[in-house]
């Protein structure tokens, strides 16, 4: 007995199933975003690869060029240079005040702000963003008076130090651990956190120390790196205000013996990129470590 269709129902058409092709249409998208992957890996590793892999190569030429061979003469001279070495210690050093003074600034004014005056957070964030927009030429033309009193009550023997430049720096690296910060407070909710530590009796210096910041551990590494990178790269400010640090001293140098800056050029970045994978690997054993 065939059951009747309902005027203006038209009938069910049943064709060869196409399940079978979905796997294969599934299998070459994956094939494609893998090669895709693969092509920009490559192309990026040689954008950054090309530059480092040169520096090496001009560091070790040896004193006839491209044809005199190749040497590590460059890279054992660099102790022949103490106002070169006395850069890179200062510069080092540097970092350090940076990266410590900027992150004891910062997040305890960003956790104020997040629990006291939280309608404040865009004033802060547009006065921690404006170096951004500002060129290091009219930054400095402002810091020159600052930096000729900062001279003025120094003693004479530190008059010529860098460390000077610590001020300038925590300003330049204000938008870059403002922004790190800020995303692992977001990702923390600091309010619970903060009031059930001052419920228990903890101090506010407690609660900063003990509580918030282990939870943001891995964006202080990076406001950390960020800051370090900055200083070790910097050489605008430093060059403009007269103060010597490791870039101002590697052009110096460059003009009597290059394959001397080259070197320590090589060094530096390869001092941030070991940074950079020590934090990336503290990172993930800590995600590790939280997941069990």
């Amino acid at each position: 007995m065939s059951a009747e269709l309902a005027p203006g129902v038209a009938p069910l058409v049943t064709g060869p199933s196409t399940a079978p092709a979905v796997p294969g249409l599934r299998r070459r998208a994956t094939r494609r975003r893998t090669v895709l992957r693969v092509v920009l890996l490559v192309a990026f590793a040689a954008f950054f690869a090309v530059p480092l892999l040169a520096l090496v190569e001009f560091s070790t030429r040896g004193a006839g060029g491209i044809s005199g061979g190749r040497s590590l003469a460059g890279w054992q001279q660099i102790v022949d240079y103490p106002d070169l070495v006395g850069a890179i210690l200062s510069s080092l050093e540097l970092a350090v005040l940076t990266s410590v003074l900027s992150l004891a600034l910062l997040v305890p004014t960003m956790v104020w702000i997040r629990l006291r005056v939280p309608q404040l957070s865009r004033l802060v964030e547009f006065l921690c963003l404006l170096p951004l927009t500002i060129p290091a030429i009219v930054l400095v033309v402002g810091w020159a008076p600052i930096y000729l009193w900062i001279n003025y009550f120094t003693p004479r023997a530190y008059q010529s130090s860098p460390l000077a430049l610590t001020f300038a720096y925590i300003v330049l690296v204000l938008p870059y651990s403002y922004r790190t910060i800020d995303a692992g407070l977001a990702a923390i909710d600091v309010r619970t956190l903060s009031e059930a530590a001052r419920s228990l009796g903890a101090s506010w210096a407690t609660v900063l120390l003990r509580v918030i910041a282990p939870n943001i551990g891995p964006a202080l590494l990076n406001a950390a790196v960020l800051s370090v990178a900055l200083v070790l790269g910097e050489f605008t400010v430093a060059s403009l205000l007269n103060y010597v640090n490791v870039q101002v001293a590697m052009n110096n140098l460059s003009q009597q013996n290059s394959n001397v800056a080259y070197a320590v050029a090589t060094a530096s970045l390869a001092a941030v990129f070991l940074l950079l994978f020590l934090l990336s690997l503290a990172s993930r054993r800590r995600t590790r470590g939280s997941s069990s």
